[in-house]
């Protein structure tokens, strides 16, 4: 039938998890296709809320096969405590793991903390959850894949081979913790005989079903891309168009539909560049009436401005045909809304985002502020965006040309039923 992609246009966090929902309900398989437990999803369903770091989005809905690919990192013991969460509410999840996905061992998150702390002033904001060290494993020809995880025996091997080095590691950082190789394979070939019955050749399943509707899920969002990004703040994955195919054995010419996801402003988390911040009364309203903590941290997330530079940028390196826009009701109650069109870098106006971010001063169009009701917005979704008020429409209108893609979805709160699909 076909491919379609989704992903996320800014520094992740735009509700890609609803997005992803939302468009399940027409998919047969949904797959996640990188990134590891430092990316949350949240889904609102009736009064239940899920949260997400491993499970991709799809797997609330009844009849969808999901799909951990083999270009995320998987931490087994978050992604089995994931699994008996859904259990408890009366999900059985219908999951099928890559046997190439690589592994998050205990020695990752050791490390990642410790080079954190290493970094000193430099430090990139991770999660802590091990994910770099766990790609640079794979990188490397270091990693363990989940399926060694499932073969005891072959799991003892690799351990056997790793942990002395990565005392050695340990020992040169300083640190005072050291693994124990018996007690590492304890738990860890637990981890693989309850996951065991899961784990499959995901690329030879995914071939199989390409008559069917699949929906691949990204994670995190563009400018965290590790060659595309705000390098060093970046996450360690690949997280535009092209990670798709390398993160689930899909090739390019199968995706048939890409949906880019932006944010109607622009938050991230932790460190790095962020030109239309607003560390003032905006940014505060942002982040109250946005509820923007992060899904995985907890941490307040930064708040600005949307920054039509960044998305641009995000849309040409993915190809997107589609823009679905989120949390637009965020921004009701504001005297004046601004966009970021352009930058200002040592007095030339500049309309692409260079790797260069020093200097960097946006250069912003300003819109009139609205107020909507739930009312309005039942209207919208049997008049079209021409049934939005003139202030509203004049900014989406903003976006489509500056960006010279179409809205295709626009969500207004969290729920389901909150989506107006144009």
């Amino acid at each position: 039938m076909s491919v379609k992609l989704v992903f996320g246009t800014q520094w992740g966090d735009e509700g890609k998890g609803k997005v992803v929902d939302y468009y399940a309900e027409k998919a047969d398989i949904v797959v996640r296709y990188q990134g590891g437990n430092n990316a949350g999803h949240t889904i609102k369903i009736g009064d239940e809320v899920f949260k997400f770091h491993l499970l991709p989005s799809g797997v609330v809905r009844k009849g969808k096969t999901a799909v951990i690919g083999n270009g995320v990192v998987v931490d087994p013991k978050v992604l089995i405590s994931e699994i008996e969460e859904i259990r408890k509410r009366g999900i059985e999840p219908n999951l099928v793991i890559s046997d190439r996905a690589h592994v998050i061992m205990p020695y990752h998150r050791l490390l990642d903390g410790a080079e954190e702390v290493f970094r000193g002033k430099k430090k990139v904001g991770t999660t802590g959850r091990g994910i770099g060290p766990c790609y640079s494993d794979k990188i490397a020809r270091l990693g363990i894949r989940m399926g060694e995880l499932i073969d005891p025996e072959v799991l003892r091997e690799r351990l056997e081979f790793i942990i002395p080095m990565k005392n050695r590691i340990f020992e040169a950082y300083g640190m005072e913790e050291r693994l124990d190789v018996d007690e590492v394979f304890r738990e860890y070939s637990e981890y693989g005989r309850y996951l065991r019955g899961m784990v499959g050749d995901t690329i030879e399943f995914l071939h199989k079903n390409m008559d069917k509707e699949i929906l691949l899920e990204g994670a995190q969002g563009a400018m965290l891309d590790v060659d595309f990004g705000t390098y060093p703040y970046t996450t360690s994955s690949s997280t535009i168009g092209g990670g798709a195919s390398t993160g689930s054995g899909i090739p390019p010419n199968a995706i048939k539909e890409i949906t880019g996801v932006v944010k109607a402003y622009t938050t991230r988390v932790g460190m790095g560049p962020f030109p239309t911040e607003q560390e003032n009364e905006i940014g505060k309203h942002l982040c109250e009436k946005g509820h923007e903590f992060g899904t995985t941290t907890g941490r307040a997330r930064r708040c600005g401005w949307l920054d039509l530079v960044v998305v641009k940028h995000a849309l040409r390196l993915t190809g997107a045909d589609g823009i679905a826009i989120t949390k637009i009701d965020v921004l009701e109650g504001l005297e004046t809304i601004k966009v970021a069109y352009a930058y200002q870098v040592d007095g030339k106006k500049i309309t692409y985002f260079p790797a260069k971010t020093d200097g960097i001063k946006p250069l912003y169009k300003e819109f009139q502020g609205w107020n909507m009701t739930s009312g309005e917005w039942e209207k919208v979704k049997e008049g079209g965006i021409d049934a939005l008020p003139l202030n509203v429409r004049e900014y989406l209108k903003f976006i489509e040309g500056e960006t010279g893609v179409k809205i295709r979805m626009i969500s207004y709160g969290p729920a389901r039923e909150e989506t107006v699909e144009l």
